[in-house]
């Protein structure tokens, strides 16, 4: 939804970003409340700051857009608690660890990229705590309400020119994870990243991929899934497009540890499977927006904000 595209312009901004900030003063005031939970100056001033790495513009307009966004946040990650919902500390480290690898970047290098321009980790790590919490309430509410009508998908088909649905391609694809617990030393994480790659040059066929798997310890190799190339993620698709049938992508870095994905076949299709599959996506995330944002009225509606 809507996170996920702010997700991604953060940190395309992020890696091109070379403001260096003086840390905030220490001294801070309450600016609004909402629902007992306080939003403090500081608050405001650091999200302020990490709208204005991610777009390049200032103000006060930045300001205010700040506090607003601070109060949708409370409001969320309240009623995903209001809902019995939680969200782990290693789904946000996850979701840290993502973003980062995204423009290259190790979740070090970009905390080091944040302070570099004054802006307190956290102030990222609780966005994307409100922003995962809110996917959870969205799922949990309106997973069996969003419809996509047939003659939506069909109209949308229509106007596809027809350069752009002629074949689509499909990837068979295996995940395999090199587990690296989180505390381990940088010695071992060396290591392990030593035996991806040494598995990873002696993968030959995904028939084998979990009896080369046992030679190791702690290789999880996963299900191999059918994926079309909307399905995919931009980075992998490039991945994959490089990678030859029965090989292996380059190791990642993720908070499981180095995660690689083999590519056990990939063929042509006729698109319309993947045209289709593509609009009913679109389709669908464009009714959750809808609903996302009736929604967010809604708890705005019935909340006591108070503004200081």
């Amino acid at each position: 939804m809507t996170g996920k595209r702010w997700m991604l312009a953060t940190l395309a901004m992020l890696f091109a970003a070379s403001v260096a900030g003086a840390p905030v003063a220490a001294q801070t005031a309450i600016k609004v409340i909402v629902n007992n939970k306080p939003i403090t100056t500081y608050d405001i001033k650091q999200r302020a700051g990490l709208l204005r790495l991610t777009t390049g513009r200032g103000g006060s307009g930045t300001t205010r857009q700040a506090m607003e966004e601070l109060v949708n946040d409370a409001l969320k990650k309240q009623e995903a608690e209001r809902a019995g919902l939680n969200v782990s500390k290693a789904e946000v480290d996850e979701a840290y660890a993502t973003l980062a690898s995204r423009v290259k970047l190790s979740p070090s290098r970009l905390t080091q990229v944040l302070r570099q321009s004054g802006i307190n980790p956290d102030t990222l790590r609780s966005r994307l705590e409100s922003e995962i919490a809110w996917t959870q309430v969205l799922r949990a509410r309106f997973q069996q309400e969003v419809r996509i009508a047939e003659a939506d998908v069909v109209a949308a088909l229509r106007k596809k020119d027809d350069e752009d649905t002629n074949t689509s391609m499909e990837y068979r694809v295996q995940g395999i994870v090199v587990v690296v617990p989180a505390k381990s030393s940088a010695g071992t994480k060396a290591q392990r990243r030593r035996e991806a790659d040494q598995y990873r040059s002696q993968f030959t066929s995904c028939n084998e991929a979990e009896t080369l798997a046992r030679q190791y310890r702690e290789i999880v190799v996963l299900p191999i899934k059918t994926r079309l190339e909307t399905e995919l993620p931009g980075e992998l698709k490039k991945e994959l497009d490089k990678t030859a049938v029965g090989k292996v992508t380059a190791p990642q870095t993720t908070s499981n540890g180095y995660e690689m994905f083999a590519l056990c076949d990939k063929q042509e299709i006729a698109s319309n499977v993947a045209a289709r599959t593509a609009i009913e996506d679109e389709l669908r995330d464009k009714e959750g927006q809808q609903l996302s944002r009736r929604y967010l009225r809604e708890l705005r509606r019935r909340a006591i904000i108070d503004y200081r």
